[in-house]
């Protein structure tokens, strides 16, 4: 199965496990819980998913990789006690609390989370003295004396055999007691995470044009060579950094992270010529309406790789633009309602509010997140001191609308090149479907509506839905009534 169904079927397994009687127990008990035991290639984001379960149930999460652990580390370390038996006193070993568990009970303490997922990884690398301890902790959940508290889940993770050395393989004894899931990389699973967290364009329009690129794991006479959705994805925050701070993007850099020369050479290639688009098609001009007769010309005689690129570079601005304004209007959505809570000291409850937002800005779990409580605070020191605070926010709100506006216009000159350029053809269909996945501007359109969108999305996609429906039924060849 694919990385989004095995979080389905872990996330059920948790709300199963957690799942308590009238009396408040537990229905099924902690040692019959088995853990889930999630096996696939690396890089893929089996660690991710886990700890997304984690978040979105709003549970406690500890992570481990087992592979750093030694038998004393993981069991804890022994000691001597002395202890009577029978009327005679025996000098007896114990062992101190495994750091795992005890991690267990620090996430408790600092979260006030009585219920979590602990979530082991790389569990089939585990030393060949701590195999036999692993055997006794899945079964009862036990380190030693110590025991995972009730009310969390144990999820584990590893690799195939075929990707670590390091990799033991389990017998029945041991898998009769995990819960079992195989997980194979997805471009078009992975896509959807790349477009909701923002991967850098170049990638997304890469990998559509050359999907075979996106997981290749080989043996060459160098060793190993590789490329996973992790090197995409750490590749991809490195690129826009390196952008940020206008060092040059190169091939020695990504190959720092595509670690297969053929694939790494072959994006180095296609970045410079991504990034020679952008400089060479105007985006700001195609979204202003004033593109020249030259663009509109190179477009219409592109490749479709070329076009394709072109695309993702106008998606790209739409995005950030797009986002702008969305993240703009929840924040002063949000300071207008706390704004009618004001009974006192005006610039006191602001500076409550700032205080608020910057240790919300710290601290909260998404970076969509962090720029709505960045907003929100430099709302606010914008009102701070102002003596007709409801006056203030009008014109934020008329700014605001201007703003919206043009990108109202964008999205219809976007439209009307695309009309000149390609016609509703497969170009189109792409287009369109893709302004539907994209978070910020799917959000903008619901928002505030896009009239060619709607009439493509509802002519072209539905046409290529009954298109692929007739092509399918036709296929059966079933016979005529």
């Amino acid at each position: 199965m694919h990385i989004r169904q095995a979080k389905t079927q872990i996330k059920n397994a948790v709300i199963a496990y957690n799942t308590k009687d009238k009396t408040g127990r537990y229905m099924i008990p902690a040692r019959n819980q088995r853990p889930v035991f999630l096996i696939g290639a690396p890089g893929i984001g089996k660690t991710a998913i886990v700890e997304q379960i984690a978040q979105e149930l709003d549970l406690a999460f500890v992570s481990y990789a087992m592979t750093h652990h030694t038998r004393q580390s993981a069991l804890g370390l022994p000691y001597i006690v002395e202890k009577e038996y029978g009327g005679r006193s025996y000098s007896v070993s114990e062992y101190t609390m495994s750091e795992i568990i005890a991690s267990v009970y620090e996430e408790m303490e600092k979260t006030h989370k009585t219920q979590g997922i602990l979530f082991l990884d790389e569990i089939n690398c585990v030393s060949e003295t701590l195999a036999p301890s692993m055997l006794q902790f899945l079964q009862y959940k036990t380190f030693g004396r110590h025991t995972v508290p009730d009310g969390w889940i144990v999820v584990t993770a590893g690799n195939p055999a075929e990707y670590n050395d390091s990799v033991r393989e389990y017998d029945i004894a041991m898998l009769d007691r995990l819960k079992k899931i195989e997980v194979e990389p997805d471009l078009e699973v992975w896509r959807e995470f790349a477009v909701e967290t923002g991967v850098h364009e170049a990638i997304l329009s890469y990998l559509q044009i050359r999907p075979q690129h996106f997981y290749r794991v080989s043996m060459t006479v160098d060793g190993k060579s590789f490329v996973t959705a992790r090197s995409w994805d750490d590749m991809s925050q490195m690129i826009k950094l390196y952008e940020f701070n206008g060092i040059r993007v190169d091939h020695d850099l990504i190959a720092q992270y595509l670690q297969d020369e053929q694939i790494a050479k072959d994006f180095a290639n296609y970045y410079d010529l991504y990034k020679k688009y952008e400089s060479d098609y105007q985006v700001e001009d195609i979204l202003k309406g004033t593109a020249s007769a030259a663009i509109t010309e190179r477009a219409q005689n592109a490749s479709f790789d070329e076009r394709l690129s072109l695309i993702s570079l106008i998606l790209s601005t739409l995005e950030e633009r797009t986002g702008n304004i969305v993240i703009r209007e929840e924040a002063l959505r949000t300071v207008i309602k706390e704004i009618k809570e004001i009974n006192g000291d005006a610039d006191a409850f602001i500076d409550e509010r700032i205080g608020f937002y910057v240790e919300r800005m710290l601290k909260t779990d998404t970076k969509d997140n962090a720029d709505l409580a960045y907003r929100i605070r430099l709302v606010y020191e914008q009102l701070k001191g102002k003596e007709d605070i409801r006056a203030e926010l009008r014109g934020m709100v008329a700014k605001l609308k201007e703003r919206s506006d043009a990108a109202q216009d964008a999205l219809a000159n976007l439209f009307g090149f695309f009309e000149r350029c390609f016609g509703a053809k497969q170009e189109m269909v792409i287009l369109v479907s893709e302004l539907t996945v994209r978070p910020h501007i799917s959000k903008y359109i619901y928002a505030h509506g896009c009239p060619k969108y709607y009439e493509y999305n509802k002519s072209l996609l539905f046409d290529e839905k009954n298109r692929t429906l007739n092509e399918r039924i036709d296929s059966l060849d079933l016979p005529e009534a």
